[in-house]
């Protein structure tokens, strides 16, 4: 079992921030994310999560215009910021993936099926990324307000990758964090049967 210590920096300290002080984050940094991450177990090791890392000035450009008003300031603050999105085409990879069975023909010509496993499982493989990211030592804000239409003509344009959410990633101020929010109780929100 985990420490106390590696339980709080994962889970119980562990906040949404809202501004960054200004320190980089390296691209080996965001390697060990990644390399972290890709572990985390998703249904026939579809692994459909494609991550582009926005840092340069004209890439964050493109995406601050894709964000809510509400988001522009923590995004454009922050060191970097990942798009997590969704490769519609993740059953291609299966044969490499998950190659004891012909798992690419569960998926092939079923949109219906494509469209909720890479919804369920790029979304989980975005939890492993933020836990990912604190384990390494960063701090995360990860947001749903933006135009997904424009962020994948920006980013993914010409390919089968759409947009999931995205997270600014970095060292965050403690300053700018408002009141941690409430949580549900375990009877609130569990049930044993």
């Amino acid at each position: 079992m985990l420490n106390d210590q590696a339980l709080d920096t994962l889970f119980r300290n562990a906040r949404t921030h809202n501004g960054w002080i200004d320190r980089p984050v390296s691209d080996e940094q965001l390697q060990q994310i990644y390399d972290l991450m890709k572990w985390g177990p998703t249904s026939a090791n579809c692994s459909p999560a494609r991550i582009i890392f926005v840092k340069t000035p004209d890439a964050k450009k493109k995406l601050l215009a894709c964000m809510d008003a509400g988001n522009i300031a923590k995004t454009e603050s922050a060191p970097v910021t990942a798009i997590i999105g969704m490769d519609m085409e993740f059953y291609e990879k299966l044969p490499q993936l998950f190659p004891h069975t012909d798992a690419r023909s569960w998926f092939a010509g079923n949109a219906q099926k494509i469209d909720t496993t890479a919804l369920r499982n790029s979304s989980l493989q975005g939890g492993y990324f933020i836990l990912a990211a604190r384990a390494v030592g960063l701090d995360c804000a990860p947001m749903s307000g933006f135009n997904a239409d424009a962020v994948n003509a920006a980013f993914f344009a010409g390919t089968p990758v759409k947009a999931n959410f995205v997270c600014s990633l970095g060292y965050g101020d403690t300053s700018k964090l408002h009141a941690r929010g409430p949580r549900l109780a375990f009877d609130e929100a569990c049930k044993i049967v």
